[in-house]
């Protein structure tokens, strides 16, 4: 991709228009924008051609449909893209052979980002060093992949290998992403990356986070629906993590997830669920290393700290787990395992209650420990101890089977008390 020419420099609409149309006829390689251009309908950026920011508070504010498409070999920078919040501020052009390299640097949208590999898509590779989604809708984004009894909605953020064919590989570098406000949450999921089952394939060096705030207004009583706050579906990204806190308030609002698989996922920042059924971090793939250096905390019915319900987890390290309502598990686990720590202890709140599993509503006891048949773990080492305060609710419950357990500290069932 040529982007070493002097840009030409643009503050009106027309000339913005006329200018890109002009890189077709070989014309200027880089579009620089200055100022904030209202009304712009949607346009494409051709083949090559770079999109940047010209000095501060650049803007392109869209006529409220679908924005800037890419098409191959592109670079934004340094620019903010607006948008309705269900539309795409960002996308790309389906119909090429490949992607490229499209490359997003210090970019921020009121709107959706999707990036999608389909129809003639083969190959391509996509890069982020900083893109902020101030606002976005992906509740209506279709389609959606599934597994595990449960369709997954896309995020604010959408990278999506949808081709069947799994000799096409779109490769990914992506960091400093982060969506959402405190208070005005983006809707649908957050962060997604995702290839299909058994077809396309997305792999990455890394995914690293920002601050993620989502809410994917999914209606309560539908099981057969979630969302993430940072999902990674079916994919392999060799590194994860989550620089700020991620945080979601619905039903079925997933705050970590896994479908797929990830060397080492590390959270820096805590993990909230408010929603029912939130779980913290839920894995259903395979984690070499998992490393949460804040507390997990959930406020929801049903919503547990940590599970594992398919894959596996070699080596995981926790600071606190806290719930606070009925079936809100502090850890359940249903299949085999390496080591897992916590520092400063597991704390529940409620009581028995309802919670999805695997698409399922089920009657769950919120205790601090759960391993259920089929588990089984190397070792398991709690500093600070255990504490639960439903009543009639067991601290630990061990169905499968564990080497080593080694609890330090109190193990307190307060049977709806409060004692100390």
């Amino acid at each position: 991709m040529t982007t070493d020419t002097d840009p030409v420099t643009v503050s009106t609409v027309g000339a913005l228009l006329k200018a890109v149309d002009a890189v077709v006829g070989e014309g200027p390689a880089v579009v620089g924008v200055e100022g904030r251009l209202t009304g712009v309908p949607g346009f494409t950026l051709p083949p090559g051609a770079a999109l940047v920011g010209a000095g501060p508070g650049a803007a392109l504010v869209f006529d409220g449909g679908d924005g800037l498409r890419l098409s191959r070999d592109n670079r934004v920078a340094e620019l903010r893209l607006e948008t309705a919040p269900a539309a795409r501020a960002i996308h790309n052009d389906t119909s090429v052979d490949g992607l490229g390299t499209l490359e997003l640097e210090q970019v921020s949208t009121l709107g959706r980002v999707e990036l999608l590999a389909r129809d003639a898509i083969g190959s391509g590779h996509v890069r982020i060093d900083g893109l902020d989604i101030e606002a976005a809708d992906a509740r209506e984004a279709t389609p959606r992949p599934r597994g595990f009894n449960v369709e997954v909605l896309q995020g604010a953020f959408t990278l999506y290998n949808q081709q069947p064919d799994p000799d096409t590989l779109i490769t990914c570098d992506l960091v400093g992403i982060g969506v959402g406000r405190e208070g005005a949450p983006v809707r649908g999921g957050g962060i997604f990356v995702s290839g299909t089952v058994d077809g396309g394939r997305v792999e990455g060096r890394r995914l690293h986070t920002e601050t993620v705030h989502s809410d994917g207004g999914i209606p309560a009583g539908t099981p057969g629906r979630i969302t993430g706050g940072v999902f990674v579906v079916y994919a392999a990204i060799r590194e994860v993590v989550n620089e700020g806190p991620v945080t979601t308030y619905g039903v079925n609002d997933m705050v970590l997830d896994l479908w797929g698989e990830v060397e080492s996922w590390t959270a820096r920042g805590p993990v909230t669920s408010h929603g029912p059924s939130g779980i913290g971090f839920v894995s259903f793939g395979v984690i070499r290393r998992l490393t949460v250096a804040a507390p997990i905390e959930t406020f929801g019915v049903g919503a547990r700290g940590f599970n594992i319900y398919d894959g596996t987890v070699d080596t995981a390290e926790f600071d606190r787990i806290v719930t606070h309502a009925d079936a809100a598990v502090g850890i359940q686990i249903s299949k085999p395992f390496g080591t897992l720590t916590v520092h400063r202890g597991i704390e529940t709140h409620g009581g028995v209650g309802e919670s999805l599993v695997k698409g399922e509503l089920m009657r769950l006891a919120a205790s601090a420990l759960s391993l259920k048949e089929g588990s089984r773990a190397l070792r398991i080492r709690i500093d600070g101890g255990i504490t639960v305060r439903g009543a009639g609710v067991p601290a630990v419950e061990i169905l499968g089977s564990v080497d080593v357990l080694d609890i330090s500290g109190p193990v307190r069932a307060l049977g709806g008390t409060q004692e100390e």
